[in-house]
């Protein structure tokens, strides 16, 4: 899998982001300090901003260790791997820590194994577990399913790469993310080794041959099943450092005696964007913006509709300008579709190239906006990209369909005048596609059948006049004698007479 960069706008946006959040942050304690950093919850694109921030203040304090607290199930891939990013380029070490709280879970899988892989040091409190780091997509109706062999194997390739970097079991971690893998404990020559299946019978030609001792210790894993691992296994196996209770006894293990902790956590302006950001209030604001910005282009002057249509995009785009996924690209397709809409609607007749190209550069703009890329390169991004294609396809098509309902269950709302004709044209009130002279002239006279009426047929009238004329449904024969008894703009409807 490619290394992970920040864009240049991810690198304005965490600017942003961080002359919003540092200012909430405690002052440093100096060099002497443990940062322990909570990492609760699903794994999301607000989590990857709050650890970039976090860990980019522990830096700036000098902290002399970052502790990530991991109790999570899992979540997204792309948040993950940022995250892991993040850890990998940070100049303060780094440990993880799978606790177990009275409040938590005690677990780290999925992302949460990626993210520990991550890290310089693993510790796990006894009861705890970590592993079943496949990765899964959503398959329609919403139940997970596997993910497809090229995620698979790109997501298999960076947990060993990051097990690799940071000193961790490569065969562990590879035997995580891929259930048809399989892993060994063994001694070779007294020193214990993790292998896989074709470390195993390398290890058994070797010592067929006489060049080292070989005595297999245990199968950890075999084909079948992703590996989870509980946090006396993984001290035994030798991934993980110790099994610390508490916040006091890894520092024992760490031998930090003289060192201060400092505990973050997401705050309120973190839980604030975290809200803005998630899937349901997006999903609102799209929606929201989307009806708003309609009914204001479609009605003179600016007024609440305007004011509203502001507010929803103001909001989505600085909500996600502060996760480092808005920037210049995004803006520059919003603001110019709408232009081309404005062009559309009061310039040019009809809903034509300038209308359909204006909604495609909004609908576009919003779908960058939820996303860290342009265009998807890996498997994940594709996942990543799809789904945000349907929230906004979705809230586009829902915003249609509701201002269709609105347009014609209020036509009378000045609203929704320009969407809906208000008024009807009425014969009565003398409205006709014919001129009022033809209808006269017409109405009863009388003809006879040229051709039979099935029910449409011609007649021609006593002055010599051929209409084509239509009966009430009943079949006339050809030579009858018939009368015209109601003329309906170009419809003229006879019966048979006497």
């Amino acid at each position: 899998m490619k290394p992970i960069h920040l864009r240049p706008r991810q690198n304005l946006s965490l600017l942003a982001l961080c002359f919003a959040f540092f200012a909430a942050a405690p002052a440093s304690s100096g060099a002497d300090e443990i940062v322990i950093l909570e990492l609760h919850g699903p794994i999301d694109r607000f989590q990857a901003v709050y650890v970039q921030r976090a860990l980019a203040q522990a830096q700036r304090d000098q902290a002399r260790l970052v502790v990530l607290e991991i109790d999570t199930f899992g979540g997204r891939v792309d948040s993950a791997l940022r995250i892991a990013n993040a850890l990998g380029n940070s100049p303060v070490p780094t440990a993880a820590w799978v606790a177990n709280t009275s409040t938590g879970t005690g677990v780290s899988w999925s992302a949460g194994a990626l993210i520990a892989f991550a890290t310089r040091q693993i510790f796990m409190a006894p009861g705890t577990s970590i592993g079943a780091a496949a990765p899964v997509v959503q398959a329609p109706g919403g139940a997970a399913a596997p993910a497809d062999e090229k995620t698979l194997s790109a997501i298999r390739a960076q947990m060993a790469a990051l097990a690799e970097r940071n000193g961790h079991s490569m065969v562990i971690a590879r035997a995580m993310v891929d259930a048809s893998l399989e892993a060994h404990l063994v001694e070779v020559d007294g020193s214990p080794r993790i292998v896989d299946a074709e470390g195993l019978r390398l290890l058994e030609q070797r010592t067929a041959s006489g060049e080292i001792e070989l005595r297999v210790e245990k199968k950890i894993i075999g084909p079948g099943s992703l590996l989870t691992l509980t946090a006396g296994e993984m001290e035994s196996l030798g991934v993980s450092a110790g099994s610390p209770q508490s916040v006091q006894e890894l520092a024992d293990l760490l031998d930090l005696e003289n060192s201060s902790f400092r505990l973050v956590r997401p705050d309120t302006p973190d839980r604030i964007v975290a809200l803005l950001t998630g899937g349901g209030f997006t999903t609102l604001l799209i929606l929201t913006g989307l009806i708003a910005l309609f009914l204001e282009i479609t009605n003179p002057g600016f007024g609440l509709p305007g004011t509203v249509a502001v507010a929803a995009f103001a909001t989505f785009f600085a909500a996600n300008m502060l996760l480092g996924r808005v920037g210049s690209v995004e803006i520059i397709l919003f603001v110019t579709g709408l232009l081309l809409l404005v062009v559309e609607i009061f310039i040019l007749p009809g809903f034509g190239v300038a209308g359909v190209t204006g909604l495609a550069s909004i609908t576009l703009s919003l779908i960058f906006g939820l996303q860290e890329f342009i265009l998807p390169e890996e498997a994940w991004q594709w996942d990543v990209a799809t789904g945000n294609i349907l929230v906004v396809l979705g809230s586009l098509g829902a915003a249609l369909a509701i201002m269709v309902g609105l347009a014609f269950f209020l036509p009378r709302r000045s609203f929704f005048s320009r969407l809906a004709l208000a008024t009807t044209q009425n014969a009565s009130e003398g409205y006709s596609v014919q001129p009022r002279e033809v209808h006269d002239h017409l109405l009863h006279k009388e003809g006879t059948v040229r051709t039979d009426l099935r029910p449409v047929g011609s007649v021609l009238l006593e002055e010599g006049e051929i209409i084509t004329a239509e009966s009430q449904g009943e079949f006339v024969e050809r030579g009858s004698i018939v009368e015209v008894i109601r003329v309906d703009g170009n419809r003229v409807v006879v019966r048979r007479k006497g």
